[in-house]
């Protein structure tokens, strides 16, 4: 249990990270440079469990360096709730008229579209594969810290949000994205926001991945965001609207690791548990998996009448960091089973099943 002052001061950083700015922050002074200015250390492998540090920009990584790698697009989605800049990944390759899969990537706290295009490295594996990758990004004015409101639902600000992501979905569609065959992945806030997108928007995903977050409906406020990552949240995480439509869920992969600290292991369970519990699946006899030496992980399927509803793969060993991103990244574990390949392999069963 934490002490009591610990406990304050993480209450105290994370509601500040979640409250949106209500005026352009100031700018900044300038410094003078100076000689003995020594250099920024680089950032870690596996960055510390705050979700407020922050990593540097890498518009380079945006950039192929050739025709034949690819094409990204930069764009606005715009709707009556605001506006969200996105950046578009389109493989080599594509004939007149062909339309690709998509990925929609949403990042986490204190990260943009750049540091997640570097962590998860997901536009390589799109370029081999075929398939077009989205990544939103958070506008800084909508929240401090980057992070996606998907706890702000009682103001509506988590539900604006979520049709900004749509927007942009439709957006992707006109470069030659093929609607009928959609996922959506996060992480942290990014997947609590993925899980809160497709609750609402069901039958437009065949497959949601969330790594490392909070299943949706579990938070009402900042700091109620806070109790739910540390496993206080309501006992009924999803909507009563969501409940509804629960037949037409898109299949669910949830991966956590055992040793995150920011957001707690037994909200990758809950959220697989709601998946389950709604469609009726139960869960078959967990598997040890490994591959080289990256982190062993633990994987149980649900499945009711032979279809996967959710899979969830425990890693002991990694904390909050996405699995098997670049080591130059914050919030990456280059140790881990590689999230990118596992979520776009699962999303693969997804598409071949409803095709």
């Amino acid at each position: 249990m934490l002490q009591r002052k610990t406990l304050r001061t993480l209450t105290r950083l994370f509601t500040s990270s979640l409250v949106p700015l209500l005026t352009p922050p100031a700018k900044p002074k300038k410094r003078k440079a100076s000689a003995k200015a020594k250099p920024k250390p680089a950032a870690r492998a596996q960055a510390p469990l705050a979700p407020f540090a922050r990593s540097a920009p890498l518009a380079k990584a945006l950039v192929p360096p050739s025709a034949a790698d690819g094409r990204w697009t930069s764009g606005r989605a715009i709707t009556g709730g605001g506006t969200r800049r996105f950046r578009l990944f389109v493989p080599p390759g594509r004939r007149l008229g062909e339309q690709v899969p998509l990925m929609v990537m949403l990042h986490g706290c204190d990260q943009n579209a750049e540091d997640f295009v570097a962590s998860t490295r997901m536009h390589q594996l799109a370029a081999r594969e075929g398939f077009a990758v989205l990544y939103p990004e958070q506008d800084r004015l909508a929240n401090v810290n980057g992070c996606w409101n998907w706890f702000d639902t009682r103001n509506g600000r988590g539900h604006a949000e979520a049709a900004l992501i749509m927007r942009a979905i439709d957006q992707a569609c006109l470069y030659g994205a093929d609607r009928t065959r959609v996922a959506i992945a996060g992480l942290s806030a990014g997947a609590s926001m993925a899980a809160l997108v497709v609750t609402r928007y069901p039958d437009r995903f065949q497959a949601v991945a969330m790594h490392s977050g909070v299943p949706p409906g579990t938070a009402r406020s900042g700091l109620g965001a806070l109790s739910a990552m540390y496993g206080h949240g309501n006992t009924k995480p999803l909507e009563a609207d969501a409940v509804a439509m629960a037949a037409h869920w898109p299949a669910l992969l949830v991966v956590h690791g055992g040793a995150d600290r920011v957001v707690t292991p037994g909200n990758a369970e809950a959220a697989v548990n709601a998946w389950a519990e709604a469609a009726g699946a139960r869960p078959r006899p967990a598997r040890t998996v490994q591959r080289g030496q990256r982190h062993p992980m633990l994987v149980t399927d649900y499945r009711v009448r032979g279809r996967t509803v959710a899979t969830l793969v425990q890693i002991p060993k990694l904390g909050h960091a996405w699995s098997g991103g670049t080591a130059s990244q914050s919030y990456s574990d280059p140790q881990g089973p590689d999230a990118s390949r596992l979520i776009w392999a699962f999303v693969q069963r997804q598409f071949a099943r409803t095709a």
